[in-house]
């Protein structure tokens, strides 16, 4: 399956999610890509958005190359297998995840004006514009789970079928492709264009938040 653009997917993926109107859920979304997809499925459904920043944490000498992934309140997910593989220290983790918490820290206040959320008892759908080891997305629902929402959906148009199985046994997961081979998200939209931080900032404030220039 091939999609025009995250527009077309969150089109797609909105009406899988119809069902879920009644519980007057919360679309989280993960930036910078999946805001788009968030925006327009919360838009279609007459429902909220807000996000969540999570960051990968990049191997040594590879930084797209996911050992993990951290959130704002320090949470880490490791990708344990790959930082035994390649004998990643515990020092450079840590140093990686300071790095990164603080430029997560800087991007909440840029995109939402806060930091503070309420999801208690909450219907919560997870959105992303895809996934590929997932270590973002699974980092983002151990977070979600403390805030201990009433019910946690993960919505994706495409991620590799063993990461989606994973994720199945976390949450509800609401996906239009899940492919055994599986390179790049990117290889499944026909236009998959950078979202940059100012649209990230105005879909937010047309949702009512109030982003701060830093």
């Amino acid at each position: 399956m091939m999609f025009k653009d995250r527009v077309d997917a969150a089109q797609k993926l909105a009406k899988k999610l119809v069902w879920i109107k009644n519980e007057h859920p919360v679309i989280l979304a993960i930036p910078r890509g999946g805001v788009v997809t968030g925006d327009v499925i919360a838009k279609t459904l007459g429902l909220s958005l807000d996000i969540i920043v999570s960051r990968k944490i990049g191997a040594p000498y590879n930084p797209e190359l996911a050992i993990g992934a951290v959130v704002h309140d320090g949470s880490f997910f490791p990708n344990s297998d790959l930082i035994n593989a390649l004998g990643v220290s515990k020092e450079y983790i840590g140093e990686k995840i300071s790095e990164q918490l603080e430029e997560i820290r800087h991007r909440l206040v840029k995109f939402r004006g806060r930091a503070d959320y309420d999801l208690k008892d909450k219907t919560v759908v997870l959105v992303d514009d895809g996934i590929a080891t997932g270590a973002t997305v699974f980092v983002a629902l151990d977070w979600i789970k403390k805030q201990k929402p009433k019910e946690i959906i993960v919505a994706i148009p495409v991620g590799p079928r063993e990461t989606i199985e994973k994720l199945s046994k976390m949450a509800t997961v609401v996906v239009l492709h899940d492919p055994v081979v599986f390179g790049a998200v990117g290889e499944f939209y026909d236009s998959f264009d950078q979202v940059e931080d100012y649209q990230v900032a105005e879909i937010m404030s047309s949702y009512g938040y109030k982003p701060k220039s830093l």
